[in-house]
């Protein structure tokens, strides 16, 4: 198969307002060869959809190359074409109207734009609907008008960026099958997709390569090829075992991330934490220590079980693991003997394992009630503990895990914050 894109080395950053940069990409490698759909997946925050708009010509890099059929991409390329998240659509035109937009921006004839669009609405399944306004439509109609809208170009690439995670469960699942279909049977104007998701049986369902990104910054780290024949059966255990081993790859990568990063810093405080609520690993604990689970769960019996994505399941399984409530490890998750005494306890028994836990294993919250403890006033401000932070991790990574560590300690009542007065104290110093 011919190479139709070629990204070698590519790094991006962006600008931070303290006037250094913020790294998002570093050394990323990545080729789509005609015929392939190429699935990017990987937690938010990995720069994928940064690389997409770099791919469509919509940025450029601080470093590598990128070239589409052998010529270096600097602006926008003919024959790369994008569906996005939000359906995008013009309130104001019809269905045959907004597919329209992309050929009469290349000047084609009117009548060639016209049998050209009606014959991508009717090969996307909407035909009968030429005439309707986007308001009319149900969100995954929508989303079949923005597929043809990219589609009546005729484009070699085509990049979808999430396409399907602003749908219902069934309409989502409906229109993959759709696109599937017609791509096996060679009916779609496109040479080769790339699709960034966060969904991973949606990656295995629909690739051919699955590329697993790692984040802060966004690496290529590890990539693996479906060897299996479409339509593919999501029931088979040749489909389970492509996800159970995605779902390995991903959290021992992310576990051997949170050992190394307990030691970042003098107290080990620079460690970045992702913002869990409380309740949402008290939840989980709870849904494990139930039937049929009895305190052990694959984390794809998990995920689909409870409705749950990468980005939702892996920060709560990362903060039960970093807080020994729970053990992640091969694709499975267990609680310990603690987290089994927390979904056993009452609400004051939880505050006190949750208390203990943080002093323990997040050196943070450990550091800040040191800090409480020693000061005669037992207070100190916020902006104490984030310029520490700063001094290990990017701006927003410090903010978000500050707001981690004080919404933990306000559950465990190890220490209080005063959001007006950023202001850390202890309500009751002894």
């Amino acid at each position: 198969m011919a190479d139709l894109l070629n990204v070698e080395h590519v790094r991006r950053t962006f600008p931070r307002g303290s006037g250094d940069e913020l790294l998002v990409l570093d050394d990323v490698n990545l080729t789509l060869r005609e015929g392939e759909i190429v699935g990017l997946l990987g937690r938010s925050g990995s720069g994928k959809s940064t690389l997409l708009r770099l791919i469509a010509g919509l940025a450029r890099p601080q470093g590598g190359t990128l070239t589409y059929l052998g010529a270096p991409i600097e602006g926008p390329a003919r024959g790369v074409a994008m569906v996005f998240q939000s359906f995008a659509l013009f309130p104001w035109l019809t269905v045959l109207e907004n597919v329209q937009l992309g050929l009469e921006a290349q000047g084609l004839p009117l009548q060639d734009i016209r049998t050209r669009s009606l014959a991508a609405i009717d090969l996307i399944g909407l035909d009968g609907y030429e005439s309707a306004y986007p308001r009319e439509l149900s969100g995954g109609m929508r989303q079949r008008v923005g597929f043809a809208r990219a589609m009546v170009v005729h484009p070699n690439i085509l990049l979808m960026d999430e396409p399907f995670s602003a749908l219902d469960v069934l309409t989502a699942e409906n229109l993959r099958t759709d696109l599937i279909e017609l791509w096996d049977k060679r009916q779609l104007p496109i040479k080769g997709i790339i699709l960034v998701t966060h969904n991973i049986e949606e990656a295995v369902q629909m690739c051919d390569r699955v590329l697993m990104f790692s984040s802060n910054p966004g690496r290529v780290a590890s990539e693996l090829k479906i060897d299996l024949p479409q339509p593919r059966d999501r029931t088979s255990p040749a489909f389970e075992d492509y996800v159970d081993r995605i779902y390995v790859e991903m959290t021992a990568r992310r576990v051997e991330r949170l050992r190394a990063a307990q030691m970042v810093g003098p107290q080990g405080i620079g460690m970045p934490l992702t913002h869990v609520s409380p309740n949402q690993i008290s939840g989980l604990i709870e849904a494990l220590a139930a039937p049929p689970y009895g305190g052990k769960a694959d984390l794809p019996d998990v995920a689909y079980e409870q409705e749950l994505e990468v980005d939702e399941l892996f920060p709560v399984a990362e903060a039960m693991q970093l807080l020994r409530l729970a053990e992640v490890e091969g694709g499975d998750i267990k609680l310990t003997h603690m987290g089994k005494r927390f979904a056993d306890a009452e609400l004051n028994e939880r505050k006190e394992i949750f208390s203990r836990a943080l002093q323990s294993y997040v050196p943070l919250a450990a550091h800040i009630k040191k800090v409480l403890d020693e000061r005669a006033s037992h207070s100190a401000p916020r902006a104490r503990f984030l310029d520490e932070l700063e001094d290990h991790m990017a701006e927003d990574a410090a903010e978000e895990t500050l707001k981690t560590v004080v919404s933990w300690a306000r559950f465990s009542e190890l220490f209080s914050y005063n959001d007006d007065a950023e202001v850390f104290s202890l309500e009751n110093p002894t």
